[in-house]
């Protein structure tokens, strides 16, 4: 075990003999960044939810990108950066030992041709990002295989749901975080398998119940006291959801309510040897977060199908990728990729390069290459020269003190309030600008006085909402209704929102705990236990064995 300082915010943070092993097997140094720092540093790459109007610097068509019109480098709209149109290859240069990587780097990908949105195989679904294979989608991002779905996070494998976070398989669903296999759920969290209920937290296989946590195959249930069919009914008819004051209210008590209850110390199932939250079909994963069917991880965060990776920020997919460290969004089938930026599909021996895919390998320091090989900042080499070139500049890295290090969130493209980091890591632009970052300010057109007035109850709603522009009651940024979702709001006979999307979002996000663990004990048996909930919280905490044995 080695205790290290970090040396971007002097924090101790610990290296165990486990970790040593792992970093001489991928032979890469030890980071000197501690495990939040690293995962700050990444975020910095990461915009998933701000879409900008711009022009495509190729054909001069308008397309919706994540970069603004004001960022320095050419943006190509998707069809054409994947078209065989342009060569990457064209932008390679020498490498000069005479100066820094990062510097080099940072000039081919200002130079080089960037993804106008991570988006892949969607029809009808322009206004979107990180999102595969999806369906008449509207600003839904990082999500795949969804069709009619609107306003929602890491939403997979669903339709008609709208305002939801991290759901998967999940149909007519509303306010909805964590929730699996549901269908008709309002307002819940970490359900599975519900239907045609409202306000569940921590339910399995129950039907029309309203207000209940940590119930298991029931129905007709009113805050956990079991109804007539006829009673229930009738106390849903005699509960005011008509309104956003009256939803909210709700919301706010069943959030008391839910105090009363025992919660599980980690959500997931089938764990083995592992620690985080929102695991499942785990083993011997550590510090991660978000993660399923994945194997001897550490500090892993938003993926599946992964072994032996640590830092990794998002993706991995149905195709395993293995030895894979210090990434912003890779996977599906990727190998031996370290210190890269969105990397994809069967790509293998990759350093320090960013949006490198399709089978792409043997890189160092490349900018949008598919199918390359045997390449140092885009220019390409024999397999010889190549072999022979790359321990050189690694060497000239590291004593630069480069190596081993992710890219700084100095570079990256981004303003730091258009990125999660963001919402992980919150600073304020004063803060943000010191520590060396970039800002996006707001743009004012943004902003304009809202004079329509929306009726509280949905069934007053006329069609002409959906001409206006409305502003948000939260951060006054405009925003306006779209028809398929005044479709949807009448359907579930739910009001108009009076937020925008993004305030919406962060009201669920808040909902999740932070991805911190604090060493507890059961609040019931008193075993040790590792868990999000600090010992500060309110909540009752138990143990695993002690939840499942008091769940009804």
């Amino acid at each position: 075990m080695q205790n290290k300082k970090c040396k971007n915010c002097d924090k101790e943070f610990s290296i165990t003999d486990g970790d040593i092993a792992y970093y001489n097997e991928i032979k890469v140094p030890a980071p000197t960044f501690c495990p939040d720092c690293r995962q700050q540093r990444r975020l910095v790459w990461r915009n998933e939810r701000n879409l900008y109007k711009r022009k495509c610097s190729a054909t001069g068509a308008e397309i919706i990108s994540v970069y603004s019109p004001d960022k320095p480098f050419p943006v190509y709209e998707n069809n054409y950066w994947f078209s065989p149109q342009w060569d990457a290859l064209k932008y390679g240069r020498d490498f000069d030992f005479n100066r820094p990587f990062f510097e080099q780097f940072e000039e081919l990908m200002n130079a080089v041709p960037q993804l106008a949105r991570s988006a892949v195989g969607n029809q009808n679904c322009d206004y979107t990002n990180q999102c595969g294979w999806c369906k008449n989608c509207y600003l839904i991002f990082e999500a795949d295989f969804n069709e009619n779905c609107y306003y929602s996070n890491n939403i997979y494998d669903s339709k008609q749901t709208m305002d939801c976070l991290m759901v998967i398989k999940c149909e007519l669903c509303y306010e909805c975080i964590n929730c699996e296999n549901c269908y008709g759920l309002k307002y819940s969290q970490n359900c599975v398998n519900c239907a045609d209920s409202w306000f569940l937290k921590n339910c399995i296989g129950c039907r029309n119940c309203f207000g209940c946590v940590n119930l298991r195959n029931k129905e007709y249930y009113f805050l956990n006291e079991k109804c007539s069919k006829d009673d229930y009914f009738q106390k849903i008819a005699n509960t005011n959801l008509n309104t956003n004051l009256e939803l909210e209210t709700a919301r706010k008590n069943f959030a008391e309510f839910c105090k009363k209850f025992p919660h599980k110390y980690m959500e997931g199932i089938q764990n083995e040897d592992s620690t985080g939250d929102y695991l499942s079909h785990t083993q011997r994963c550590l510090d991660c977060f978000d993660v399923n069917n994945s194997q001897d991880c550490k500090y892993v965060f938003n993926s599946r199908m992964m072994k032996k990776c640590y830092d990794i920020t998002v993706f991995g997919s149905i195709k395993w990728s293995e030895y894979c460290h210090e990434n912003h969004e890779v996977g599906y089938g990727v190998r031996n990729v370290h210190f890269s930026d969105q990397v994809w599909t069967d790509c293998y021996d990759i350093l320090y390069s960013k949006e490198c895919i399709n089978g792409s390998h043997n890189l160092f320091g490349c900018v949008g290459l598919q199918h390359g090989n045997y390449a140092i900042l885009n220019k390409k080499y024999s397999k010889e020269e190549y072999e022979k070139f790359v321990p050189k500049i690694i060497e000239h890295m590291k004593q630069t003190g480069q190596f081993g290090e992710f890219f700084p969130g100095q570079m990256a493209y981004y303003g730091y309030n258009e990125t999660i980091a963001q919402d992980y890591f919150p600073l304020s632009k004063e803060q943000a600008l010191a520590e060396g970052y970039k800002w996006k300010d707001s743009d004012e057109k943004e902003y304009k006085t809202q004079t329509y007035k929306i009726p509280e109850r949905i069934k007053d709603v006329p069609d002409d909402i959906l001409t206006q522009v409305l502003a948000c009651v939260t951060c006054g940024k405009n925003y306006k209704i779209v028809e398929e979702e005044l479709k949807f709001y009448h359907r579930m006979n739910l009001p108009i929102p009076v937020k925008c999307h993004d305030c919406r979002h962060k009201i669920r996000f808040n909902m999740r705990n932070k991805r911190h663990l604090y060493k507890r004990t059961c609040q019931k048996c008193g075993t040790e236990i590792e868990t999000t909930y600090s010992p500060q919280r309110p909540e009752i905490v138990y143990c695993e064995k002690c939840y499942v044995q008091s769940t009804d």
